[in-house]
């Protein structure tokens, strides 16, 4: 066998174990997609929350990111639970056990012009409209152009980009993570002041 055709060989060979390491990579993740997908369904996390979860969502990084932090994030449900929401003056408000805060505003929403499209790296951002309504919009952060570049210290970044828009309203509430691009406070007509609660989850890694 020649040196030529030897080369050839191993070349194919690399190729073909490359293409198996995608194959069973692409496998893996695909599995896991349903299975993140099948335990969002499930509610099992919700217990006896009555507010929806805005879907789709990020089901994989919600999965990871409950099991990972069970506690915080039961907390959190109960907190939004409470019937007495609507009755909360605009404040914030300690969230028992986790040392996070619940923001709730009372405020007029924004013309579609006056919003902008930002992200979080070290929280997930929680957003509820308690009595109101507001449109909401959502990217991937890997198709948008970044003008304003990451802040540390205010923990966000901010974009131009295509999304995709939803109307908030107190039958559901929205999970933001990190790779989430999101534009909030839009005005709905016939709705100028809206009462929302925000509550910025930590972001684990």
């Amino acid at each position: 066998m020649s040196i030529l055709n030897i080369k050839k060989m191993a070349l194919l060979f690399a190729l073909a174990m490359v293409t198996n390491h995608l194959i069973a990579q692409t496998t893996d993740s695909v599995a896991n997609i349903k299975k993140a997908d099948k335990w969002v369904k499930s509610n099992a996390w919700a217990k006896d929350l009555k507010i929806k979860l805005h879907t789709p969502v990020n089901s994989v990084e919600f999965k990871r990111q409950y099991e990972l932090n069970k506690t915080i994030w039961d907390k959190v449900f109960t907190f939004l639970d409470d019937s007495k929401l609507s009755t909360l003056a605009p404040g914030k408000y300690p969230i028992e056990g986790t040392g996070l805060f619940a923001s709730i505003t009372e405020a007029p929403s924004k013309k579609f012009e006056d919003t902008k499209w930002e992200s979080h790296r070290k929280v997930i951002d929680l957003q509820y409209i308690i009595i109101g309504k507001e449109k909401m919009g959502k990217a991937p952060v890997s198709t948008a152009t970044v003008t304003q570049a990451y802040n540390s210290t205010k923990d966000v970044a901010n974009y131009t980009t295509e999304g995709t828009y939803a109307i908030a309203t107190p039958m559901e509430f929205f999970l933001f993570f990190p790779d989430d691009a999101h534009r909030p406070s839009i005005i709905v007509d016939g709705y100028d002041t809206v009462k929302k609660l925000v509550i910025k989850i930590p972001y684990t890694q």
